[in-house]
């Protein structure tokens, strides 16, 4: 049988999401997790892969088990053997041809940044930081450049294993509440470390360091250099990804009411 998880994790003390030989990653948690309470070895498959200090409001995961347990029992009896930073949010049964990455029709991540003369203290670890006021209009120009297929080689880390680096964007909010700043983006796809790298350049527009046009001749260059230097990963968040309706898949859990 085919089982569907919905995860949700705080990253900060992980390597990422993809298992590594140190096992210090929310798929090696996972998998020892999901083993305890089957009795066996279980492997899982994701629907993106996310960096070491990414978060995941709902990472979504599946398994083939020949174990037969209400879904509740998955729930729980997984989030007994968990660490307090990883928790299973929800479990469905789903049919053998579901795949948790080839059947996500778009995936959408946000970034969370802190505008504040002071660095943050209770939300280290959970927020991107700026000292310097931010543009909001500014940056909403940049940004709307960026809306559409494009190729962006000029996001792209060296080390990303993607085929293509034609991608299509298909939104970008940016909202603010108080000193916290809200970045949203849905695509088909994203390349390795891409997020980080339009931030990057977002806040240099946002800061004035660049004027919005900027951000097209960027994206002209098909260039990593052209680019201004990756942000850091503590305001990134996995938000799941999105898949047709007849899967019959929650399309959020309750970490996201966290999110300002």
């Amino acid at each position: 049988m085919r089982l569907a998880l919905g995860i949700s994790y705080h990253g900060q003390a992980y390597e990422g999401w993809q298992s590594q030989p140190s096992g210090r990653t929310v798929q090696d948690r996972l998998e020892h997790a999901l083993s305890q309470f089957a009795a066996q070895p279980v492997s899982t498959v994701c629907a993106g892969r996310t960096d070491a200090g990414v978060h995941g409001l709902m990472q979504v995961a599946h398994l083939d088990t020949p174990l037969r347990r209400e879904e509740f029992s998955w729930v729980r009896g997984t989030n007994r053997y968990l660490p307090a930073d990883i928790a299973v949010q929800w479990a469905r049964y789903v049919p053998d041809e579901f795949h948790s990455r080839a059947c996500a029709v778009a995936r959408r991540y946000a970034y969370v940044v802190l505008e504040s003369p002071v660095r943050p203290s209770l939300d280290a670890g959970r927020v991107g930081w700026v000292f310097r006021p931010l543009d909001g209009d500014a940056m909403r120009q940049a940004a709307a450049l960026l809306v559409g297929q494009h190729d962006f080689t000029s996001f792209r880390a060296s080390e990303c294993q993607a085929r293509s680096p034609v991608k299509t964007m298909t939104r970008i909010e940016i909202t603010r509440r108080g000193a916290y700043w809200r970045f949203d983006f849905e695509a088909d796809a994203f390349l390795h470390h891409m997020i980080r790298n339009i931030m990057g350049c977002l806040l240099a527009v946002g800061q004035g360091q660049q004027p919005p046009g900027w951000m097209q001749g960027v994206l002209a260059a098909k260039s990593r250099d052209a680019a201004a230097p990756t942000f850091a990963p503590d305001g990134l968040y996995f938000v799941g990804p999105v898949y047709d309706p007849k899967w019959q898949l929650p399309s959020r859990t309750a970490a996201y009411d966290w999110l300002p």
